[in-house]
């Protein structure tokens, strides 16, 4: 179960991650692996891998993963 964070810190993290290259308000597949292996491991044990969560996350199919996407996916966890 991944430690309950503010929006606040949820923001700073998909900031951190989203700024490595491209689009800094988007997370690409590399870059939510990153924020995902340091921020929540816990996410990639058990059945679901990377792609399955990518998948899960890009609602709109556009490659890239919003904040708003992914604070729904942070909520999910944490309930």
């Amino acid at each position: 179960m991944a430690a309950k964070k503010s929006p606040e810190e949820l923001k700073s993290i998909f900031e951190k991650y989203a700024a490595k290259e491209g689009d800094p308000d988007q997370l690409s597949k590399e870059e939510l692996k990153l924020l995902v292996q340091a921020e929540f491991p816990s996410l990639l044990k058990g059945p679901s891998t990377l792609d399955d969560l990518f998948k899960e996350l890009d609602k709109n199919g556009d490659g890239e993963v919003s904040f708003e996407e992914f604070q729904v996916f942070v909520k999910k966890l944490s309930h």
